[in-house]
Order: structure tokens, then C-alpha cells, then sequence
């Protein structure tokens, strides 16, 4: 019988102070109980610093003896870049406030053989930016720092929606737990559906998650401010005895506590005592949306309310909501968040 020789396929964690040992733990555990029909390991996974071996602190009080410095990433044909919270802007990683990377950072990526496969978790894709190894590409981050890398790196095509990006060679995923899905779509990529699914039953995780980030963002049901003095043609700020003034803010507040009734624009027009010209163009100066947009965008993160604090039936919800039938709720929340309420609510439903 011939004996297996063939040389595993390296994986090299690159860490720096201020990791988070979850983070380390995602491809040390899905790259490293991958096995193949054999039982032979598939891949050999290793930890480096930039800085060389030696003890590295994580974003606790764990330490963690690192063997290998940057010299692994010349033989590694996997390069994993997690993030790290030290010392940056409010406790972040420092490479998300800062686009010059760190020069013993910037030396280690130069080492990175030409052909190895790049990714990142959470923050880690800002590493990757900053070395100009994004420029051209899909990427995504943690979406609590997506405003800051479009700032940053405005040549680099964010998807802050998304729990993973794979564009080949390069793959960057959402924040901390996402790079149990990159790592596990990697797997399959790699070596199929069977033995990826095999590392996720293991795991305790789900082969694949419905959805991405959207489902995670919580955004605020507001009315939003009204125009102050002066701010639009011959306004004066000041709400008429039904409580409206030039700005449609006081419009919003009222459709919010009437959010299952029809909400028509003309409706909404003449509460704000408008021609549906005019409110509809006020509208969008103050939101940034037309008032139908807006009106769906409130009515999704009612339904999500609902799915999350309550047991009503989606039919139920949809109605609430004012999207009328579970149909329509359905497509709604679909298109806004990427799963169907059922799984939203199977995800975030709050135990009673």
C-alpha cells in the first residue's frame, strides 16, 4: 500500500496583541479536526506574531505561548488575520483608526508567499486594506465599523450586510462569530459539502446560517427632528395648534402609532397640512428616503419587535405591522434582513 505523503495544507493565524482568543480558537478548531474519509488531518494549522515567538496577551487577562514568528507565513498557504483590541480608538482594533499598519505588521504581510489564500475575521480586514490587499475587491467587517472603513478605504467594495465575502484568493467575513462561517464555507469550498458539514456536526453549529449582518442591526424606530429655524422655505419651526410644523417630523411621530393602518402618502400630505409635492421632497430632505421607504423600513423593525418579545402568529404580525398579509411580511423582512421571520424569530426570540 502507498504511503500518504502528501503534504498537508498549511493554515497560518497571524495574531497580534490584543487578539481575541475566540477568534484565535475558529480556525485552530474548523480547519483543525477536518478530516478526510481516512480519518488523515487535512489541514496544519499554526500561530505567528509579527514580532516573532514569545508570550502574546489577548484582549484578557489570557496569555497564550505563540512558537512561531513571521517567517511561518512564507511556507503558510492559508493566511488568517483575526482582529485585535488593544489600544485603538475606543478600545478597537488600533489598524481601524489607523490606515498606516504598524511597521513590524507591515513587514510580516510582506512575507506572505505569492499564491496564498488571504482572510480575515471581524476587524481583521482592515489589516488587509491598509496593506492595499482589498483595493478592487468585495469585503466586509464588522458592521459597527463599516461607516469608518468606507472612510477609509473607499476603493474596497463593502458589503456590510453580507457574514462572508469570497473572491477567491481573498475572503474577509462579518464580525467574531462569522468566521465560523467563512471557515466552514472554506472547508466545503475545499473539500466538499460532506466533510465541511462532518467539522460543523462536530462543532455544534450550523453548516451554514441563513441571512447575514442585516438580521444583527438594530435600527432605532424614530420620528426624527423636526427643521429648525430657517431650515426650509419660509419655516419657522414652530408646530400649528395640531401640533405640525414645516417639517414632517411631527407627520412621522403620528404614522409610528398607526403603523397596521394604510398610511397612504396622501394621507400622511395632509396631516402634514402639505401638497404630497412638497411633503414628499421635505420628507426626503430631513430622512434621506422617500416616505414610502421610510414607512417599510418602520414597519420591518416593528415586525422584528414583534417577532422577537412576542408568539403572535406571523399572520398576526403582518397585520400589526401594516403589511396585511403574511405574504407580503415575508418579502418584506426577507428583503430587509435576509432570512424569513420564521428564522428571525427562531434566532432572536426572547425566552418569556
Amino acid at each position: 500500500m502507498a504511503q500518504h505523503t502528501a503534504r498537508r495544507h498549511r493554515v497560518a493565524v497571524l495574531i497580534r496583541p490584543g487578539f481575541i482568543p475566540f477568534e484565535l480558537g475558529i480556525p485552530h478548531r474548523i480547519f483543525g479536526i477536518a478530516r478526510d474519509a481516512e480519518l488523515r488531518p487535512l489541514y496544519d494549522v499554526v500561530t505567528c506574531t509579527p514580532g516573532g515567538p514569545g508570550l502574546v496577551r489577548s484582549d484578557s487577562d489570557v496569555l497564550v505561548q505563540v512558537e512561531h514568528g513571521p517567517e511561518v507565513l512564507e511556507t503558510a498557504d492559508t493566511v488568517v488575520v483575526p482582529a485585535s483590541h488593544t489600544s485603538g480608538p475606543d478600545g478597537t482594533d488600533p489598524a481601524v483608526g489607523d490606515p498606516v499598519l504598524e511597521p513590524e505588521l507591515a513587514a510580516a504581510l510582506t512575507r506572505i508567499r505569492p499564491g496564498a489564500r488571504l482572510m480575515s475575521i471581524c476587524t481583521g480586514a482592515f489589516v488587509l486594506a491598509a496593506a492595499g490587499l482589498l483595493d478592487g475587491r468585495p469585503a466586509t467587517t464588522h458592521w459597527m465599523e463599516s461607516g469608518r472603513f468606507r472612510q477609509l478605504y473607499p476603493r474596497v467594495d463593502l458589503d456590510p450586510n453580507v457574514l462572508y465575502t469570497d473572491d477567491g484568493d481573498v475572503l474577509t467575513s462579518a464580525g467574531v462569530a462569522s468566521g465560523v462561517d467563512l471557515c466552514l464555507h472554506v472547508v466545503r469550498r475545499d473539500h466538499g459539502t460532506a466533510i465541511a458539514q462532518d467539522v460543523a456536526r462536530r462543532t455544534v453549529v450550523p453548516p451554514h446560517r441563513d441571512g447575514g449582518q442585516a438580521q444583527f442591526i438594530r435600527r432605532p424606530v424614530v420620528a426624527g427632528p423636526t427643521l429648525g429655524p430657517g431650515a426650509g422655505p419660509g419655516s419657522d419651526g414652530v408646530p400649528d395648534a395640531q401640533g405640525r410644523g414645516a417639517g414632517t417630523a411631527a407627520t412621522r411621530a403620528w404614522a409610528l402609532d398607526r403603523l397596521d393602518e394604510p398610511l397612504t402618502l396622501t394621507a400622511m400630505a395632509r396631516h402634514a397640512a402639505m401638497s404630497v409635492r412638497t411633503f414628499t421632497r421635505r420628507f426626503r430632505d430631513e430622512t434621506g428616503e422617500s416616505p414610502a421607504q421610510w414607512l417599510t423600513r418602520q414597519r420591518v423593525e416593528h415586525a422584528r419587535t414583534l417577532l422577537e418579545t412576542t408568539v403572535l402568529p406571523v399572520e398576526q404580525v403582518a397585520r400589526r405591522c401594516g403589511f396585511g398579509t403574511a405574504q407580503s411580511l415575508r418579502a418584506h423582512v426577507q428583503a430587509a434582513l435576509g432570512v424569513t421571520p420564521s428564522a428571525y424569530r427562531r434566532t432572536f426570540r426572547r425566552a418569556a
